[in-house]
């Protein structure tokens, strides 16, 4: 069974740094897309970043220059550096997968989710 546990939200101050990390279970991240989301308050759920089994990855225009995803695949565990954090950043940040190659930053290609962590930014 696929499983996804978040990690590493906080609250921090705006120009602050934050790690997120998705711990992956039941199946081989090597051979999963993955993605990074995040849901604000009365907002739709928007992608911030996938990555390909090949480690190809694409960034949100919102993030790109301060968002790093990378992937440890002998830990099954994936990381998402958030630098020069803006109090627009604010949200809950989900980590998600499915059994496919391809990069996306659509909510609906995606069939397995983490339960999110919270990140709030202040100004």
């Amino acid at each position: 069974q696929v499983h996804l546990v978040e990690s590493g939200g906080g609250s921090v101050q705006a120009g602050g740094s934050l790690r997120l990390s998705c711990v992956a279970s039941g199946f081989t991240s090597s051979y999963y897309s993955m993605a990074w989301f995040r849901q604000a308050p009365g907002k739709e759920r928007e992608g911030v970043a996938s990555i390909d089994p090949g480690g190809r990855s694409i960034y949100a225009d919102s993030v790109k220059g301060r968002f790093t995803f990378s992937k440890d695949n002998a830990k099954n565990t994936l990381y998402l550096q958030m630098n020069s954090l803006k109090a627009e950043d604010t949200a809950v940040y989900y980590c998600a997968a499915d059994v496919a190659w391809f990069l996306s930053l659509s909510k609906n290609d995606y069939n397995y989710w983490g339960q999110g962590t919270q990140v709030t930014v202040s100004s």
